[in-house]
């Protein structure tokens, strides 16, 4: 289902529409309760509601999913999920915010929340390409025009097949241990060969998969060997970072990088939206005191 601004607001420009698309979209088949999993339904029409004939149990369409606990409407949810999808390099929360007539902290937390959303790992094989890039603060020792250090930047690990999809992480370092789970997680065992550049690190890659590496101290291009698509990539990371967001906090960056990998791989699939709509509804609850507390729910203030 190929989406456009004009088809969105034909579709889903009202609540009504909106939920009907999600109750066919999260069960295809017939509704079923969560709960028991009964298909003895009855349909509580003035609440938009459900009742399980076999438990009792009252559900709605957005139980269990990311629009649980959220009380924007549904039409809200679809125009962010389309201004994300097709932002090539993001759309910031003051921008959301701005759009859809909200408060700054809900237009973050929606953005969040749909992000989690996009998270899709996957195994990949054929040619590779592997490489690092540095996200978050300045250079150090920029001001005085020497190339400065990264230790107050994230190391950020893309893994490309050539002409293919992407994956990216955010690590603690980059250990040959660190380099070695990385590839272990993303590597498939079809893996024809992996180019990387001179960094000597990734010689561990060698240990399972075949290897080549170009120098770039010498030139960026050695016939086939060479790393310009996961370049190409951390350049479309980057000018979202500059041009978007300004800052990616090391806590929050998993979930940028899932946001622009689900994207730059989803490219070419006219079923965008429909395919993070999905995710939507099959993620579990991201609870805002998860979001900026690590998941600390010790961090939680008391019941009354």
């Amino acid at each position: 289902m190929y989406m456009n601004l004009i088809r969105l607001i034909e579709d889903f420009g009202s609540e009504e529409q909106c939920r009907v698309f999600l109750e066919k979209l999260r069960w295809p088949d017939g509704i079923r309760c969560p709960r028991c999993t009964s298909d003895k339904i009855s349909r509580i029409k003035v609440r938009n509601q459900f009742d399980c004939d076999n438990c009792r149990y009252q559900f709605s369409v957005r139980v269990g999913s990311v629009f649980h606990d959220s009380h924007l409407p549904l039409w809200k949810w679809f125009l962010a999920t389309y201004m994300i999808c097709e932002s090539k390099k993001g759309i910031s929360a003051l921008q959301l915010k701005r759009t859809l007539r909200v408060a700054y902290k809900t237009a973050w937390y929606l953005s969040h929340r749909i992000r989690s959303a996009m998270a899709d790992v996957q195994k990949l094989s054929g040619v590779l390409e592997m490489d690092e890039t540095y996200i978050g603060g300045k250079r150090r020792g920029a001001k005085s025009g020497r190339p400065g250090r990264t230790s107050n930047k994230v190391p950020v690990i893309g893994i490309i097949e050539r002409g293919g999809k992407v994956n990216a992480i955010a690590v603690p370092d980059l250990t040959k241990a660190t380099v070695e789970a990385v590839a272990q997680r993303f590597m498939s065992q079809n893996v024809e060969v992996v180019y990387t550049d001179e960094n000597g690190t990734y010689h561990v890659v060698s240990n399972k998969h075949p290897h080549k590496r170009v120098m770039h101290n010498l030139t960026y291009v050695d016939g086939d060997v060479h790393t310009q698509g996961v370049e190409n990539f951390w350049s479309l990371l980057k000018r979202g970072y500059d041009g978007t967001f300004h800052k990616m906090s090391a806590k929050h960056l998993p979930r940028y990088l899932d946001e622009f990998t689900f994207r730059f791989n989803n490219r070419k699939n006219d079923r965008l939206f429909q395919l993070t709509i999905q995710g939507l509804l099959t993620s579990p609850v991201l609870p805002f005191y998860d979001l900026v507390n690590d998941g600390d729910a010790s961090s939680r203030p008391a019941p009354r």
